[in-house]
């Protein structure tokens, strides 16, 4: 029989939306609502590790989020080069920094190469850890994802369940349990679409940047709800 409590073999992912929504309303530019989004990801991230869930994965910035404005677009990266750097307090949470995205050498892969190095270097310097995986989701998309594991699939043999997992970007990360969507959107959007078959998902009105540990707890709440 298992040790493990049940929280530290749940996989919860998160869809973070509503950061430009949360800044138009304070008459804010869309910029503070990425930075305050970031903040509330560090928030979520100490909820996860304190109650001890296995794994925390959040949808950073899609392959289809290259087209928003260039000033937008920077600011993102300028964010999630901080994100991936904030190694020591993921050490203090014992928490492990893990990626999923098109891979950096591949065709059409659009991740510049000093958030690739951030990328790099916060995995290995996280790597020992034993508790919480953060995986962030970083020029991904679902599509993309399968279509290149499908494809590693067939040069290998017959394409099978079995086949395309071992192909995903990350084989090893367990199905989603949780599902969260902030923003009052009820949709999925690209993402993780092998990865939440059979997951529960969680929709609220509260966008992204008010998204606590509260209603993360609310979050895991809904996983023992009976079903309406």
């Amino acid at each position: 029989m298992s040790s493990r409590t049940p929280t530290q073999r749940l996989h919860v992912a998160c869809i973070m939306d509503g950061n430009g929504r949360w800044a138009r309303r304070r008459g804010l530019p869309r910029t503070d609502g990425h930075t305050a989004g970031e903040e509330a990801l560090a928030e979520v991230v100490r909820a996860a590790s304190d109650r001890q869930v296995g794994w925390l994965t959040a949808f950073g910035f899609s392959t289809e989020n290259w087209v928003r404005p260039r000033t937008e677009v920077r600011h993102i990266l300028s964010l999630h080069r901080k994100l991936f750097s904030r190694t020591e307090e993921m050490n203090r949470n014992n928490a492990r920094t893990r990626w999923i995205g098109r891979p950096f050498i591949e065709k059409g892969a659009r991740t510049p190469v000093l958030v690739q190095k951030a990328i790099t270097k916060a995995i290995a310097d996280t790597s020992a850890n034993t508790g919480l995986s953060v995986t962030i989701a970083f020029d991904y998309g679902s599509r993309a994802e399968l279509v290149r594991a499908s494809r590693q699939a067939m040069t290998k043999g017959v394409v099978t369940p079995a086949s395309i997992q071992a192909n995903l970007y990350d084989p090893e990360m367990p199905p989603v349990d949780l599902l969260v969507r902030t923003s009052g959107e009820a949709r999925i959007s690209n993402f993780m679409l092998w990865q939440i078959k059979g997951a529960h998902i969680y929709f609220t009105e509260r966008p992204w940047p008010d998204f606590n540990r509260h209603e993360f707890d609310d979050a895991l709440a809904s996983l023992s709800s009976p079903a309406l």
